[in-house]
């Protein structure tokens, strides 16, 4: 399954990675790469939960 994920870039300079299509899915990351496999990483746990249910 494939997630489309929006960037933004912190005034601290962290990354935040959302996947809009799942609430709640958000992380952050040092760099752009590591905020997008954190999030693509929580939204694959909340589907496979929402799948459970």
């Amino acid at each position: 399954m494939e997630f489309e994920v929006d960037f933004e870039l912190e005034e601290d300079g962290r990354w935040i990675a959302e996947v809009e299509r799942l609430p709640g899915v958000l992380a952050y990351g040092s760099t752009r790469k590591e905020a997008q496999a954190k999030a693509k990483a929580l939204a694959h746990e909340v589907v496979q939960e929402q799948a459970m249910n």
